[in-house]
């Protein structure tokens, strides 16, 4: 119980302003998943859902009563998310692990044209229609943007669980819209992990692009004309 106490209330002084340990906390743990999708290790599922329910209690700032008392729905939503995908995506790697080579956990693909134009546009139409529920709730503006990022987030998870190579140009998008959003809101630690994750994911791009060339070329986009079913 103490120690729970002590998890909540601590805090790293940063300059005159603090920095909430669990958001700093999740984001080591989020990155350490990340690092891991790109190895394509199965443990970055476990690692990342510790994460996850770390900063679930961070984002809700009015309810945890955090340093930083916005809210944000979308971001609090996306956490609970993770953790469901994160199942799945645990699930579907443990089950590839069987067949993929050199101890990875699964063999990158291309989505297909079909896919890509169904992700772009559940983004787009998910955004909007998440808008005014975040809204309604009370989100911190803008609130298409933490729409926005959470729409993203669950595609770009659910793509990473099915081996999609395109995922990390989903996060791309993703951290281009979070980065201001939690800079404006308060959350600097977490702000600071979106601006360099957004450069590791270009670098996870380029990792999961130069293994589907090598063990999967026949997703290559220009051989897949007709697509992937979702």
């Amino acid at each position: 119980m103490d120690f729970l106490r002590w998890l909540f209330e601590a805090q790293i002084p940063v300059g005159g302003s603090a920095l909430v340990l669990r958001e700093v906390l999740g984001n080591i743990f989020g990155l350490t998943s990340a690092l891991g999708g790109m190895r394509r290790k199965v443990w970055a599922w476990p690692v990342g859902i510790v994460g996850n329910v770390l900063l679930l209690t961070v984002f809700l700032g009015n309810v945890f009563g955090a340093a930083t008392p916005a809210t944000l729905w979308g971001q609090a939503g996306r956490q609970v998310m993770f953790i469901g995908v994160a199942v799945y995506g645990w699930y579907r790697w443990q089950q590839g692990r069987q067949t993929a080579t050199q101890g990875r956990a699964i063999v990158p693909g291309w989505a297909g044209a079909r896919t890509r134009i169904a992700l772009v546009a559940a983004m787009f139409a998910g955004t909007a229609a998440l808008t005014p529920l975040f809204d309604s709730l009370g989100s911190y503006p803008p609130v298409w943007a933490d729409a926005w990022t959470f729409m993203g987030s669950l595609l770009a998870t659910y793509g990473m669980a099915r081996g999609w190579t395109e995922f990390w140009l989903i996060w791309v998008a993703v951290d281009i819209v979070g980065v201001p959003l939690l800079f404006s809101a308060g959350y600097f630690a977490s702000a600071f992990m979106y601006l360099f994750y957004g450069i590791f994911t270009l670098a996870g791009f380029f990792v999961w692009w130069r293994a589907t060339q090598r063990e999967n070329p026949a997703t290559a986009p220009v051989l897949a004309a007709t697509g992937a079913a979702l």
